[in-house]
């Protein structure tokens, strides 16, 4: 086997090699790898993990942004970005809107972790004043800002 034979084996088995890399990845779900999959808001998720206030103020968060984008009838991905908005972003909703509904799903998650004993009755009082009257942007950038204060 000459210098040339040699080289051509080493190419034709790089690219088999490469060739069956290809189809095996393909096999494990290649095709669909960078696909957007955008969850329901208005459909129930597997609870924030982890334990202590911190995870509960996550999940009253993330609760309450999926109320908020499910009466909106968006996506919670698509609220989120609204509500700091890019130059030239093309915005659906006015802030009174976009205020309205993230109070309301606020105030349900709240109520939502008191029935499930996360909350006790005197620290949710506490959290629906504050989602009544604090500026809604306030609440969402400050939120985790709080979990850090009582943890």
């Amino acid at each position: 086997m000459n210098r040339r034979t040699g080289a051509i084996a080493a190419l034709v088995t790089l690219f088999v090699g490469c060739v069956a890399l290809i189809a095996v990845e393909f096999a494990n779900g290649a095709a669909d790898a960078g696909e957007l999959a955008v969850r329901d808001p208005c459909a129930p998720r597997p609870a924030y993990p982890g334990e202590g206030l911190d995870a509960v103020l996550q999940r009253i968060v993330l609760d309450g942004l999926d109320g908020a984008a499910c009466e909106l009838g968006a996506s919670r991905e698509e609220l989120v970005l609204s509500l700091s908005p890019r130059p030239n972003a093309r915005i659906r909703w006015d802030d009174a809107t976009i205020e309205r509904a993230v109070r309301s799903g606020l105030l349900e998650a709240i109520g939502d972790a008191e029935q499930r004993g996360s909350l006790s009755g005197i620290v949710a009082a506490l959290l629906r004043q504050l989602v009544e009257h604090a500026p809604v942007q306030w609440l969402i950038d400050g939120g985790q800002g709080l979990a850090g204060l009582f943890g």
